[in-house]
């Protein structure tokens, strides 16, 4: 059990939705009790029953909840600069992945890597998100297309939460794309299947994703892997009109996903359906940019329906080399037109509900003491910097 203390001289963002939207409290003070936030409020309301405890000061720097970064694939071999390269000659992302890059490379290294190797090459891509205040991570497989390689990475990423600091949430990304000369509907029926039932029955698994594109899979194909998910009693969430519309958002949402991911395809239509369904609209301006698409998502038929909107880095090595949640925010608001203060409810509450998790990302009594303090004053700023890391300490689970 770790020690109870007061932390004050703070301005805190707690993110608990208001109209302002960052839900502000000035000269704020936040106890927190073992791992956990026991009260917050403002330092001179502080309640007489908590005089006795340490105390530290921030000197008016900002505390926000600790970022969560919700879409990553970050376990994976190899790199693909070679293809970054044939980008910016002019192949487009589907040009290069039908020549027998994109995905299907990363899948050679990957299937080619020990689980101890994509483990260390994975260790430095977790402490570089640490380091940004990061308290939460979603790490995806998807690069082994096989049974036994799909289960390494899972296995990789579950040891990266053991060994940091931080909160490890896995996707099963079986359905990410079809192996070279294999049909898709076989790959489905004889190995994702069979696979993610495995990977759940070794408890790897805490949700279930697809791509569902047209270089990918289907919606029915995506639906077979949905109902299985459904039958294993786990939540789903889905790569979904990234860089066409083929009904992968109203497939996302018949299904109650968790989250529907890039979307910049979506309609608004699409967003009444995630509305309808509470399902959040992730968007990952990593990827928008990367590959040079020009259609951004719809967000402002997000805001009019109501549906809520996560960011994440979609940190990988093909479509998205993004090591930087702030990064990651700053170009949701400079790409996407998304406002700071919803950059920075992307990265903490709604980013916890893309990954079904109640227990963080705002700033409140009975949540888990994940924050970063920041040595800024203005919440804004998270946004504003291209290239800065303000962070002064991340705190998880009470400990800085």
């Amino acid at each position: 059990m770790e020690p109870s203390y007061v932390m004050t001289g703070l301005t805190a963002a707690t993110m608990v939705q208001d109209a302002d939207g960052y839900g502000l409290q000035r000269d704020a003070a936040i106890v927190v009790a073992d791992d956990k936030i026991d009260w917050v409020g403002p330092a001179s309301e502080l309640p007489s029953r908590y005089a006795g405890l340490d105390r530290q000061h921030h000197g008016g720097r900002l505390v926000t909840p600790a970022l969560i970064d919700c879409h990553t694939h970050i376990v994976h071999g190899g790199n693909r600069a070679r293809e970054f390269e044939m980008r910016l000659n002019g192949a487009s992302y589907e040009e290069v992945a039908r020549a027998g890059g994109g995905i299907i490379s990363t899948v050679t290294a990957t299937r080619g890597a020990t689980e101890d190797e994509l483990l260390q090459a994975a260790l430095p891509r977790i402490d570089a998100l640490i380091a940004q205040g990061v308290g939460v991570v979603e790490i995806k497989s998807g690069y082994g297309l096989d049974h036994d390689t799909e289960l390494k990475m899972l296995r990789a990423a579950r040891a990266l939460g053991r060994l940091r600091p931080i909160r490890v949430v896995t996707s099963f990304l079986g359905a990410h794309a079809v192996p070279s000369g294999m049909d898709a509907d076989v790959y489905i029926d004889t190995i994702c299947l069979p696979t993610l039932e495995a990977a759940h029955a070794e408890g790897l698994v805490d949700a279930v994703d697809g791509f569902c594109e047209g270089i990918a899979f289907d919606t029915a194909q995506i639906a077979r892997v949905f109902d299985k998910a459904r039958a294993l009693g786990l939540p789903v969430k889905l790569h979904a009109e990234q860089l066409s519309h083929i009904g992968g958002t109203a497939l996302a949402a018949k299904y109650a996903a968790l989250s529907a991911d890039h979307v910049e395809y979506a309609t608004a239509a699409d967003a009444a359906a995630l509305a309808a369904a509470g399902t959040v609209a992730v968007v990952l301006p990593g990827a928008f940019y990367t590959i040079h698409e020009t259609q951004a998502p719809p967000l402002q038929a997000f805001r009019d329906h109501g549906v809520p909107m996560a960011v994440g880095t979609d940190w990988n090595p093909g479509s998205s080399p993004l090591g930087s949640i702030l990064l990651a925010m700053n170009m949701a608001c400079t790409l996407f037109r998304m406002t700071p203060a919803e950059a920075l409810a992307g990265t903490t509450r709604n980013a916890a509900r893309a990954l079904g998790l109640t227990d963080c990302g705002v700033i409140k009594a009975g949540m888990r003491a994940d924050l970063a303090v920041w040595n800024v004053s203005d919440p804004a700023e998270l946004s504003y910097g291209i290239g800065i890391n303000p962070l002064n300490t991340r705190i998880f689970g009470g400990v800085a």
